[in-house]
């Protein structure tokens, strides 16, 4: 049984960081693809960053790029996310996910591809 469990999410003022952390347990995770994705209030989830396990690959939504770095620990079976930088319109739920659906490089921003979903974290930016 695949389980996600992200931590690391809290309150930091605009310009500030922090880390998200994904923990993932059940089975190996060397095919798939990791995401994370955000939700704020009143809007649908969106993608935010996403890295095939087995070869380092990442892929990211514009509005992140050079604030947000998505990573990886083998030894500890963790997903990272890496957040600088960070604005008010950051604030939202963020979750983790995964898929084994494509094989092939291809890294995927769509939320119905992926297959397990963490519980999410709360991230709040003030300004």
């Amino acid at each position: 049984q695949v389980q996600l469990v992200e931590s690391g999410g809290g309150l930091v003022q605009a310009g500030g960081s922090l880390r998200l952390s994904c923990a993932a347990s059940g089975r190996t995770f060397i095919s798939y693809t990791m995401g994370w994705f955000r939700q704020a209030p009143g809007k649908e989830r969106e993608f935010v960053a996403a890295l095939k396990w087995s070869t380092g690959s990442t892929y990211y939504t514009d509005s992140v790029k050079g604030r947000f770095t998505i990573s990886r620990d083998n030894a500890k079976n963790t997903v990272y996310l890496q957040m600088s930088s960070l604005k008010p319109e950051d604030t939202a739920v963020y979750y983790c996910a995964a898929t084994n659906r494509y094989y092939s490089a291809y890294i995927t921003p769509v939320r119905y591809d992926y297959e397990y979903w963490g519980q999410g974290t709360q991230v709040t930016v003030s300004s």
